[in-house]
């Protein structure tokens, strides 16, 4: 599964940014597809999954209530809606994916990842 990030940029504090991942070659069925972010000098972290199949979505802590995750089956695009965004919220985001219907929160545990898009909250 080849996944393709897009949206990242920059935002004030208390604005919003969307973050979309496309799936290549395949459909996201049978999958489990999240956001990891990674800021800088910091290890990479489980932001939020959505189970595919049958549409069950998990957020970190962190996130919850100001981060949305959804699946468009249409064109096997998952998306990521982040409002109230704050300073803490800048970081790499990485789309991965792992086939399932459980979602984990371990970076190690997906098999498949995007290149990564950067996202930038000033304050």
């Amino acid at each position: 599964v080849q996944l393709i990030e897009s949206g990242g940029g920059l935002a004030q504090a208390g604005g919003s940014l969307r973050l979309s991942c496309a799936a290549s070659e395949r459909t996201f069925g049978g999958y489990i597809v999240a956001w990891f972010r990674q800021a800088s000098g910091k290890e990479r972290e489980f932001v939020s999954a959505i189970n595919w199949s049958f549409g069950d979505t998990y957020y970190a802590d962190s996130v919850k209530g100001r981060f949305t995750i959804s699946a468009d089956n249409a064109d096997d695009t998952m998306y990521l809606q982040m409002n109230s965004l704050k300073p803490e919220d800048t970081a790499v985001y990485y789309c991965a994916a792992h086939a399932g219907f459980k979602a984990r929160q371990n970076p190690d545990d997906y098999h498949y990842w995007g290149q990564g898009t950067r996202v930038t909250v000033s304050s």
